[in-house]
């Protein structure tokens, strides 16, 4: 049974909550907000966590628990430089990066029997600039063999770079090529430092050829298959029976252009998509669906993650020049002509009907900032829509730290802000005057200037 914390790549649809991770840095995956930093009370929470759940599947009935230490999860992103940047016991040099999965491991051994398997899968590298690289891996492994583990299995990327899925920025070196496997180069250098440990070796390989050649050259110990037996449920018994000399597993692509490559990332989603949705399958108690439509994958990914799964990193869609340079224009409008504006009335003494400041911390820079927003005040708080969604600066802001000040007449008031991305946002707009012809006016206003907007809800403290 293999236990893992997702991290930062938590779905927040999902989840109904932040995600949680070592530094408050986003994930490079489209639609993953900027995390909450964990505290020192929480990292030694998750790791009672994780050796209850080893608890719990050894009372089920599991020989084992397998901890995923890979591909952006948790404890990954704790050993990678650039998702780490505490300045605490738990980050700082890779003695601090490794302290929390050393942890969890020794947790669950000493919560379970001694005859419990305990194993963890681990990356080679993050094939990304800066992150966890090939050298500090093998100083983890060293580690780990102290600890009585009695598997690592191998395995490299994450969701920003889906090596695992051969899908890399990093080319693989052409013996790797020949021999399927991603990450086989690495586990043979490795082979020393894992001393006595099975190494399992996952990703690439479809051959039975190149399977035995793994195991009998000592490269690996055990191959692990993935996508070809969410296709295939007995893909294993098959090569074990030399019924089949080749698994196959379908490229789930959306057959992009070159000249479309930032559209191109979602081709990794949605093969990840594809063959979660054949494990879905067969959870329910079904056959998997070898045929299955990729626009059938692009709606169950739309569905669960909803539409922050198309878009950049930086918060907007793939959107058409049209949309791009609207977005551009109205920045400038804002900036240079209708916020001084506004400032300069508020500065005068003059109050603006409708309008309001608000103030967020910078994401970047950690500084106060206020800018001027269109708002509707209740009882509890008020309303503002945000006509860039999470793109505009201070949408970005209240992404990463929710705490805001709204000025209320000539005072400021402090609250949490909240996107509501299943509020109508036309209605919202609406309802900002007081009478159905201004009503539409503001309505017409927002819908002219905005490109992607999202209601937000400021609750009052």
């Amino acid at each position: 049974m293999q236990l893992n914390h997702p991290g930062r790549q938590a779905n927040p649809l999902a989840t109904r909550a932040r995600p949680v991770a070592p530094s408050a840095i986003a994930s490079n995956v489209p639609g993953l907000p900027v995390p909450e930093a964990l505290t020192s009370e929480q990292i030694e929470d998750i790791v009672d966590r994780f050796a209850r759940a080893a608890v719990v599947a050894e009372t089920a009935g599991f020989d084992g628990v397998q901890i995923h230490g890979a591909h952006g999860y948790l404890l990954s992103q704790f050993l990678s430089p650039s998702a780490n940047k505490r300045d605490d016991a738990w980050g700082g040099d890779l003695e601090g990066r490794m302290r929390f999965p050393l942890a969890v491991v020794r947790a669950i051994r000493a919560a379970v029997s001694p005859g419990f398997a305990v194993g963890i899968k681990l990356n080679s590298a993050d094939f990304q600039k800066g992150g966890f690289s090939e050298e500090e891996s093998r100083l983890v492994v060293e580690r780990l063999v102290h600890e009585h583990i009695d598997l690592i299995e191998i395995s490299g990327g994450s969701y920003e770079s889906p090596a695992m899925m051969g899908l890399s920025h990093k080319a693989a070196p052409d013996s790797t090529s020949q021999r399927e496997a991603y990450f086989l180069d690495y586990a043979r250098e490795v082979r020393l430092a894992a001393a006595a440990v099975p190494l399992a070796v996952t990703g690439g390989f479809r051959t039975r050829s190149a399977m035995t050649l793994a195991v009998e050259s000592s490269d690996c110990d055990v191959v692990g298959l993935g996508r070809p037996a969410a296709v295939a449920t007995d893909a294993g018994h098959a090569l074990i029976r030399d019924e089949v000399d080749r698994l196959e597993s379908p490229r789930i692509t959306l057959g992009l252009p070159k000249r479309y490559a930032p559209l191109k990332a979602l081709d990794g989603a949605l093969d990840l998509q594809w063959h979660t949705d054949q494990l879905h399958l067969i959870g329910a108690g079904g056959e998997p669906d070898p045929q299955r439509a990729v626009w059938r994958t692009a709606v169950t990914t739309l569905r669960r993650n909803g539409f922050d799964a198309f878009r950049s990193r930086r918060g907007g869609t793939a959107a058409t020049d049209g949309t791009s340079r609207k977005f551009q224009v109205e920045r400038v409008v804002g900036k240079y002509v209708a916020n001084p504006l506004v400032r300069g009335l508020t500065g005068a003494g003059v109050q603006v009907k409708l309008m309001t400041d608000i103030e967020t911390v910078g994401r970047k820079s950690g500084l106060t900032r206020r800018v001027p927003v269109s708002a509707k005040f209740d009882e509890t708080g008020a309303w503002i829509i945000s006509q860039h969604g999470t793109r505009s600066g201070w949408g970005a802001n209240i992404t990463a730290d929710p705490r805001v000040r709204l000025r209320v007449g000539d005072r400021w008031r402090s609250g949490i802000a909240e996107f509501v991305h299943g509020d109508d946002v036309a209605i919202r707009a609406r309802s900002f005057a007081n009478n159905a012809v201004l009503g539409r006016l503001v309505g017409a206003t927002f819908a002219a200037l905005a490109t992607t907007p999202v209601s937000v809800r400021v609750t009052f403290d």
